[in-house]
C-alpha cells in the first residue's frame, strides 16, 4: 500500500524492469479498446503487460488487482455491455513524498491530474467510458479490498466466469488464499488467467524482507514449483504455461541482494474443471469462431488450434475444452473416432 499508494505515480518510478513484462502481439481488437481508454487511467498504470484471454463476449471477469482500471476498461469493450467487469484493489493512498520520488517533468501527463486512490481514479471515468462505448448502462464496477479476502468486498461464491490478475499476486504474502478465493468465486469450467513473477529457488529471509524488492515484485516472487502444488491442492486443474520470459533486474544494487537466483514473468491459465467431465484422450477441430483469433487460437505452449484442423489432445485438455467457455468453439470427440469422421462431422 506504502509503496504503490505513495512512490510509485507512474512506471518510470520503478526501480527495476521486473514489472516490464513481456507479451504475445496483441490483436487490432485489442490495440484498438486500448485506445479508447481515458489518458488519466492509462498514466496511473504500472507498466505489466496485458493479459486478456480469448472468448469474452458476454463473460464476467474479475480482475485482482486492478489499479486504476486500465485493464477493466479494455476488458468492459471486449466483453460487451451484456458482458460484466469488476476490479478491486488494495491501494488506498496516493500521495507523492517528494523526498523519495523526483518531481515530475512538466511534460509528464500526471502533471495536471490530482493525486488521489488508484480504485477512486478507476471510479471517476466510469461514466465517461461508459459514454465513449455506446453503453445504456456501466458494465463495470470497483471496489477496495483484498484480493485473499473476495467476501469481505461481497463477491459471491461461483460468480465469475473468469478471473484475471496483472503481475499482482507476488505482492500478496499469501498465495494460497488467493487462489482459494479465486477458485470459489469461479463458476464450474471457470478460468483463472494470470501473469506473474516467479523464482528459480524459494527466496531467502532477507530478500523476502526487502521493502524495495517488494514493491518491485521480486521478493514476493513464487517458487515456481509451488504454484503447481498450490493449484492442485486448491481444486484447480494444472497450471496450463501460455507464455515466460527471463527478467533481468537492471539495479546492482538489487541484483547483489538477490544473489544467484532467476526470475521469470510467466502467463498461466487455471481451470475449475469438475471430476468427470471427460473421461479420456479425444479430438478436437477449432472451428474459428472467436472474434480476433478466427485462423489460429494460441491456448498455451503445447497447444495451438488452427481453424477446421484436427488435433488430438490428452485428457486433461479435453476436459477443460468440454466444460469450459470454449466448449461451442470446438467439436470434440472422444479418442477412437477416426480423423475422417471427426472432419465429417465438422463440416
Amino acid at each position: 500500500q506504502d509503496y504503490y499508494g505513495r512512490e510509485l505515480q507512474k512506471s518510470k518510478d520503478l526501480k527495476t524492469n521486473a514489472c516490464i513484462t513481456s507479451a504475445r502481439p496483441l490483436p487490432k481488437l485489442v490495440r484498438d479498446a486500448l485506445e479508447c481508454i481515458h489518458e488519466e487511467v492509462v498514466a496511473r498504470y504500472y507498466g505489466c503487460g496485458l493479459v486478456i484471454p480469448e472468448c469474452l463476449s458476454s463473460c464476467r471477469i474479475l480482475d485482482l488487482g486492478s489499479g486504476s482500471g486500465r485493464d477493466c476498461y479494455l476488458l468492459s469493450q471486449l466483453v460487451g455491455e451484456q458482458g460484466h467487469v469488476t476490479g478491486i484493489d488494495m491501494t488506498e493512498g496516493q500521495v507523492r513524498h517528494r523526498s523519495r520520488a523526483p518531481p515530475l517533468s512538466a511534460s509528464s501527463p500526471l502533471t495536471s491530474f490530482p493525486l488521489s486512490c488508484q480504485v477512486e481514479v478507476a471510479k471517476k471515468y466510469i461514466a465517461y467510458h461508459m459514454d465513449k462505448f455506446g453503453y445504456r448502462k456501466p458494465n463495470v464496477e470497483f471496489f477496495h479490498g483484498y484480493m485473499e479476502k473476495l467476501g469481505d468486498a461481497g463477491l459471491a461464491d461461483e460468480s465469475y466466469d473468469i478471473v484475471i490478475s496483472n503481475c499482482v499476486i507476488n505482492l500478496v504474502p499469501d498465495k494460497r488464499a488467493v487462489l482459494r478465493e479465486a477458485f470459489r468465486v469461479l463458476k464450474p469450467g471457470g478460468e483463472m488467467y494470470f501473469s506473474d513473477i516467479y523464482a528459480s529457488d524459494r527466496l531467502s529471509d532477507t530478500v523476502r524482507k526487502h521493502r524495495v524488492l517488494w514493491g518491485e515484485c521480486l521478493a514476493g516472487a513464487l517458487y515456481w514449483r509451488d504454484l503447481y502444488s498450490i493449484a492442485e491442492e486448491v481444486g484447480f486443474s494444472p497450471p496450463r504455461l501460455v507464455t515466460a520470459s527471463p527478467i533481468t533486474i537492471g539495479n546492482k544494487e538489487l541484483e547483489g541482494i538477490v544473489g544467484d537466483c532467476r526470475f521469470v514473468s510467466a502467463t498461466f491459465r487455471l481451470f475449475k474443471v469438475l471430476a468427470g467431465s471427460w473421461a479420456g484422450p479425444g479430438q478436437v477441430i477449432y472451428n474459428g469462431g472467436i472474434v480476433g483469433h478466427e485462423r489460429e487460437l494460441v491456448f498455451d505452449a503445447n497447444f495451438t488450434f488452427k481453424e477446421g484442423e484436427v488435433v488430438d489432445v490428452d485428457a486433461e485438455m479435453a476436459a477443460i475444452l468440454q466444460s469450459s467457455r470454449f466448449a461451442e468453439e470446438f467439436l470434440i470427440r472422444a479418442d477412437g473416432a477416426s480423423a475422417a469422421a471427426l472432419q465429417g462431422r465438422c463440416c
